[in-house]
């Protein structure tokens, strides 16, 4: 029997607020343990939360990019479960009414035979949410330790329609929600601090069912090869199970990142076992047209609509644009550059160097465009001596390098560096006629038929000349001479 894959996900984003969602408490991540605390995040007696209006907005953003449909009145509630990091016993959250639903998340397929095309995800909800703590079970072998910073941080819960059919999906779509929240300035999309967490909630079906299996939910996935890495052994243990003639169970589980497996955490939760309530001490979140108007606002463009722009308006090839795209800082650092150059025709160059030695150099520093060592008006002006043809390939790079660490211009290092290619062609011709002259029988062999030839001249040139003359117009001028009428003894 074939079988194939149902997939949902949750995602947790962490909200890059300056306090908690409901205390004003620090959010910030990297503290000491229970350094980060106050009455309100421990739910203390007697104290009462204060909506962050910041999380408001930071979810209406990520809204709005998703095409959701925003609710005009959306209510916090009470989620209630009873774990050591939970001081309170529940969580302030959303759950009949959240604030952003019905929306779409679009992602390219980039492997199989479906490659190029597009696949659309649909979004159930976004809501807000606030974090738990953490329980921390391998720094003591007699105890577990409690550390509550994390508690009331602000999150948003991005959840899925069951739309995907493959890990491969899934991790497209992670890596697309991971690039909106960063484009936005809400979340900085690190999953190996926390910030950017994942649920996948799996079940399989013969193919050409309707009716959904069993589902499981795995958890703990911090990387997203490991979210496409857990999803693939689920969907193979749970077709292994059926095909022996045995049943799923509902179950949540935990990926065991060392052994590559699963494994049973607990019995998965219905939301009647949460016991939601509409939380008396929060008003309604009441969200206007002059709210929505100001969010707009302040949406950068996205990125799908820079992809088109670079294509449409400086032909970059949409791969170069999709690479460039991908983080909003190298998206920024390329218009920059652009916008220097004298000739918007350089564009292409500057693209090629900024996603093949500007990504190279950024990995090995481990910075982002923002900090680039080398400024956007001055690469624009390398790129412009490249395209106008006063710089070799091999000269351009060599500057690309000086320049990271050399505060100059472009023009001034390559005319220290002797790099500038003459592009005159009054000042070739001696050298030309000269290497014409000395060579007769080079010269009888490219007139035969071997063109090949011409390499060598042009390389007799290049030694004589005392600079760095544009290899194409020392090859222009000696196809001029090879396929005229001229003899080397005339000269």
């Amino acid at each position: 029997m074939s079988w194939e894959a149902v997939i949902g996900l949750e995602v947790h984003c962490q909200l890059q607020t300056e306090s908690k969602a409901f205390s004003p408490d620090s959010a910030r991540f990297g503290a000491g343990p229970n350094r980060h605390v106050d009455p309100i995040s421990l739910g203390h007696p007697g104290t009462l939360p204060v909506l962050n209006e910041r999380v408001v907005h930071y979810t209406l953003r990520m809204g709005l990019a998703t095409e959701c449909s925003i609710a005009p009145r959306s209510v916090l509630a009470r989620k209630h479960y009873f774990y050591p990091d939970l001081p309170k016993g529940y969580q302030i959250s959303q759950y009949e009414t959240p604030i952003c639903s019905d929306g779409r998340i679009v992602v390219t397929i980039d492997q199989g035979p479906d490659e190029g095309t597009q696949h659309e995800i649909g979004i159930t909800r976004i809501h807000i949410e606030e974090d738990a703590g953490k329980s921390i079970h391998d720094q003591d072998p007699t105890a577990s330790l409690l550390d509550y910073n994390r508690c009331g941080v602000p999150l948003i819960e991005i959840v899925s329609e069951p739309d995907l059919r493959t890990p491969r999906q899934a991790y497209l779509y992670l890596r697309r929600i991971r690039q909106l929240v960063r484009y936005l300035g809400i979340c900085d999309g690190n999953m190996e601090e926390g910030s950017l967490r994942c649920d996948a909630n799996i079940s399989i079906r013969p193919v050409g069912q309707t009716t959904l299996g069993t589902k499981t939910e795995v958890k703990n996935m911090n990387s997203f090869r490991n979210v496409e890495r857990a999803l693939e052994h689920e969907i193979a243990r749970q077709t292994a199970l059926l095909e022996a003639g045995g049943e799923v169970v509902q179950e949540t589980l935990l990926w065991d990142v060392d052994k590559g497996r699963t494994r049973s955490m607990r019995s998965k939760e219905e939301a009647h076992d949460y016991r939601y309530f509409p939380d008396p001490d929060l008003c309604p979140i009441v969200v206007t047209e002059a709210m929505l108007d100001e969010t707009r606002g302040q949406l950068p463009e996205l990125p799908e609509a820079r992809v088109n722009r670079y294509t449409t308006a400086w032909g970059i090839p949409e791969y170069n644009a999709s690479v460039l795209t991908e983080e909003r800082a190298t998206a920024d650092y390329f218009e920059a550059v652009v916008g220097h150059l004298t000739d918007p025709a350089g564009a292409v160059i500057a693209s090629n160097v900024i996603m093949t030695d500007g990504l190279r150099v950024a990995g090995e520093r481990g910075i982002e465009f923002d900090a680039f060592p080398l400024e956007a008006k001055r690469l624009a002006g390398l790129v412009d001596l490249r395209a106008k043809d006063k710089l070799s390939s091999t000269a351009f790079q060599q500057l690309f390098e000086v320049m990271l660490d050399d505060g100059r211009e472009a023009g001034t290092l390559a005319a220290e560096m002797n790099l500038l290619q003459e592009s005159d062609a009054s000042s070739l011709v001696p050298y030309v006629d000269e290497v014409f002259a000395a060579h007769p029988g080079h010269v009888e062999q490219y007139r035969s038929g071997k063109t090949g030839v011409i390499g060598f001249f042009i390389g007799q040139v290049m030694r004589k000349y005392p600079g760095s003359p544009d290899p194409k117009l020392v090859r222009e001028l000696f196809v001029e001479r090879l396929t005229s009428n001229e003899t080397p003894d005339s000269e």
